[in-house]
């Protein structure tokens, strides 16, 4: 029976994944929904130990869930594994590529893998190498390669069965900004060119913003979905970040003068407010601290995370990360 076009690409119910510890149980993924539809770009945003790379697995059918239901392409990953299998391109985070062999050998063993006949595999590779600009190193084997061409040759790869969803779990982790933004040029004419529906795992907040929807993992629970001018949209606040002679005293002063609740997040002290044109001549006058630097930003996917999880991305990754209060909310 021929695929439904109707259906959504990815549909996930209560899905949970749980590990048993010295200390009881952890909860990578607690009971998660999501909808992807047909030929979008997906994100999934969130720091290291979010939960997103469980779940990108078990959408792939390399672990089973403990709790509920995901269906890729309309088909369940527990029950029909190899339909799903043989419907989706998966990049990992890590480098998997045989850099012995050369760029084109590396794609015939995955096209042989799927069972693609030889003419028919040669089409394909021929197709996924002009798409990913690597054509005329096709014979050079990938010890040769930078990163970024590495990364354009597992991206190719994946797309060499023709899959309907393709997973990329970190796909630019490592690379040069440079590099990065090639990547998505890459990624964006080929959603252009076949309508694939890309699902993408990053804590770059840049990159989230190339995602037609965007969900933010956090503790294993999504704490907010939707599009990214959306989701900036509902902060709903100017951030102004500000550098001071006595981070502590100011802000105590910011609360007690102010009425607003501050932090420090990346050496800076930082606050929300509806309109911060008209906040920052208060903290001159007001606050009785000396104040170095003051910048305003309007919303971005960086407040929207500090909103709804109290911190920013790049504290949560680091590892003397501290996080402070920030008016979040669930």
């Amino acid at each position: 029976m021929p695929d439904n076009p109707r259906a959504p690409a990815i549909e996930v119910s209560g899905l949970t994944k749980s590990y048993p510890s010295g200390s009881g149980v952890i909860e990578a993924v607690k009971g998660i929904d999501l909808r992807v539809e047909t030929g979008q770009t997906y994100g999934f945003l969130g720091p290291n130990g979010a939960g997103k790379s469980t779940t990108i697995e078990m959408l792939c059918t390399i672990r089973n869930p403990t709790s509920g239901t995901a269906r890729v392409a309309g088909y369940d990953v527990v029950r029909e594994r190899d339909q799903v299998r043989r419907r989706i391109g998966l990049v990992f985070q890590q480098q998997t590529l045989d850099v012995q062999l050369s760029a084109e050998q590396n794609l015939r063993f995955h096209a042989d893998l799927y069972g693609l006949s030889r003419a028919e595999g040669a089409r394909r590779i021929d197709e996924v190498l002009a798409m990913v600009d690597l054509a005329d190193r096709r014979h050079d084997t990938v010890t040769k390669f930078s990163g970024g061409m590495k990364r354009r040759l597992e991206i190719a790869r994946g797309l060499v069965h023709a899959p309907q969803v393709l997973f990329l779990d970190e796909p630019t982790i490592g690379l040069d900004p440079q590099t990065r933004a090639a990547i998505w040029d890459y990624l964006h004419d080929l959603g252009r060119r076949t309508g694939i529906t890309v699902f993408v795992t990053t804590h770059y907040m840049d990159e989230a913003e190339h995602c037609d929807r965007i969900a933010i993992m956090d503790h294993g629970e999504i704490v907010a979905e939707d599009t990214p001018e959306a989701l900036k949209s509902s902060v709903g606040t100017d951030r102004i970040a500000l550098r001071t002679d006595d981070d502590e005293l100011a802000i105590a002063r910011i609360r007690e003068r102010l009425g607003i609740e501050a932090g420090v997040h990346e050496g800076q002290v930082t606050l929300a407010v509806p309109e911060g044109a008209a906040v920052v001549p208060r903290l001159f006058t007001e606050l009785g601290v000396g104040i170095r630097s003051v910048t305003v930003n309007r919303p971005s996917l960086d407040d929207v995370f500090l909103t709804y999880t109290g911190r920013t991305i790049r504290d949560s990754d680091g590892p003397q990360g501290r996080s402070f209060p920030f008016a979040g909310r669930r």
